[in-house]
Parts: C-alpha cells; structure tokens; sequence
C-alpha cells in the first residue's frame, strides 16, 4: 500500500520572515524521522497538477517491481524549498524549469539524471454548470471582466506557482493582465485554484488542462495557445543523498510507453524524444 504525504505549504511573506524558515526547516526535520531511508522506498516530491496521473503509474511501478513509493505534492515552489532545507525527497518532479534550476544551482540534483518527462496546456475554466461556454472571447474588449461578474480569477500565485506564473504571462501576452490583476484570487498550488472554481466560489480560473479533465464539476471554455507563455514542462531530477538508483529506476519509467499511455489519458502533453 503506497503512503502518500500531503506537503503542507510554507507560510508565503508575512511581518516575522524567520518564522517561515522556522516552520519549514520544522517540516524537513520532522519528515527526517518520519521516513528512513530503506533500499525499496522511494520518495517521490511532485507538482500538485500530477495528481492523478502520477498516482496511477506508481501503482504500476510498485506491482512490477515490489518497490514501495511514498508521492509527496504539493505546489512546485514549496517542494523545492523544503528539499533545500533537507526534505528527504529521493526524486523531485517540477511544473517548471525554473524551480529545479535553483534545485540544480544549490547543488542537489544527482548529475546527469534531469530530464523532462512531460508536457502540458494551459486553460480557462469556469463551473460545468454554467451554460453556452464557447461565446467566450478572451481577446474581446472586456469580454473578461465581464464574465468574471463581482467574482474573482482563481490562480496559482503568479510570482512562485508556475500555473500562475504560466497565467500571468499569457494574459500579459494578450494585454489583460494589468486590467484583472486586482481581481485574482492567488493560491498555493494549482489544485487549490481549481478548486475554487469547481466549488463555486470562483467563476474563472487558470489551470493545466489536466486539471480540468480531473474534476467534471468545471469546463474549459478557452485554451491558451502556444506561444502565449512559455512551454509547459515538467523537468523530473533524482536528489543527491536519496534513493539514487530507485530514483533512476522510475525517472526512465516515465518514458516508457505504459507511463505515456497514463499521462496522454489525464491529457498531459506527450513530449517527442530528443
């Protein structure tokens, strides 16, 4: 039976900056004597969006193999910041390139081991009980704003949850970001944002397309097309001091065509071989 982990966030800035490294280096250490390291676990520290599709291929890793795999997610600026301070994360799979580059630039990603093993979209979504979504014109004049009412824009944060920062940009790209950037309503990860709009408590919201096809009480009524914002991908890294060869055993899982067939069902973009 595999554990999963639900990573609590760290506290984002607030009055008592020491307090947030107080609290994460309380996180790392108290997962420190949580999980031993043993030769068949692996502890896999992923981006909330994967939910779903990452579950499913490390069940299937765990039946062929007889390795137990422990699934940590959370948004991919906190996974990251608690791995820096000691989080015993054996492999570390990012919603973006930026944050396993500070990853890669403190010095603990395992040489030679990161690659991208996915790909996604970015979309708009609005609750499945709303009706006749396709009139829905982003880039009419104030088309936005009108759909959005007296409610707000659910997103990841724009400045450290790359949904958010994927959102931002393409409603830079279009010129609407300065317009609605008071009326966003900024979450930890980008499940939280979705749920939001699935809950009724927001009529719009920006997530993956993954996330869209994970939760039937939203609808996506418009997909951002490429070249809006930077190319989604997932970057997936083994870390020094874990799990190296269990870790490498799963990183070349995700490429194998039953992984592929996983991702292509949750809607995650395949990635062509390079």
């Amino acid at each position: 039976m595999r554990h999963l982990l639900i990573a609590k966030p760290l506290a984002r800035a607030t009055p008592s900056a020491c307090r947030q490294v107080l609290c994460a280096i309380t996180l790392a250490l108290s997962w420190a004597g949580a999980l031993p390291a043993t030769a068949d676990q692996l502890t896999v520290f992923a981006a909330s969006s994967l939910k779903g599709a990452l579950d499913e291929i490390a069940t299937q890793f765990e039946g062929e193999t007889g390795h137990k795999v422990t699934l940590s997610y959370a948004g991919s600026s906190v996974l990251a910041r608690q791995i820096t301070l000691g989080a015993p994360a054996d492999l570390f799979v990012s919603a973006n390139q930026d944050w396993m580059d500070v990853l890669q630039a403190a010095g603990v990603l395992v040489d030679g081991t990161r690659n991208d093993a996915v790909g996604n979209t970015l979309v708009m979504v609005a609750p499945a009980t709303e009706t006749d979504p396709a009139t829905f014109d982003l880039k009419a004049e104030g088309a936005l704003i009108a759909r959005l009412g007296d409610g707000r824009l659910a997103m990841g944060l724009v400045n450290a949850v790359p949904a958010g920062i994927y959102g931002k940009a393409a409603l830079d790209h279009f010129g609407l970001w300065d317009t609605v950037a008071p009326r966003v309503a900024q979450s930890d990860n980008v499940r939280a944002a979705l749920a939001l709009v699935a809950l009724g408590q927001a009529p719009l919201g920006i997530v993956y397309a993954s996330d869209a096809r994970a939760d039937a009480r939203v609808q996506i009524i418009y997909a951002f097309p490429e070249g809006s914002h930077p190319p989604i991908r997932y970057p997936a890294a083994a870390i020094v001091g874990g799990n190296t060869p269990l870790a490498e055993q799963f990183l070349d899982r995700l490429a194998l065509p039953t992984a592929r067939a996983v991702f292509d069902a949750h809607d995650f973009a395949t990635l062509e071989p390079s």
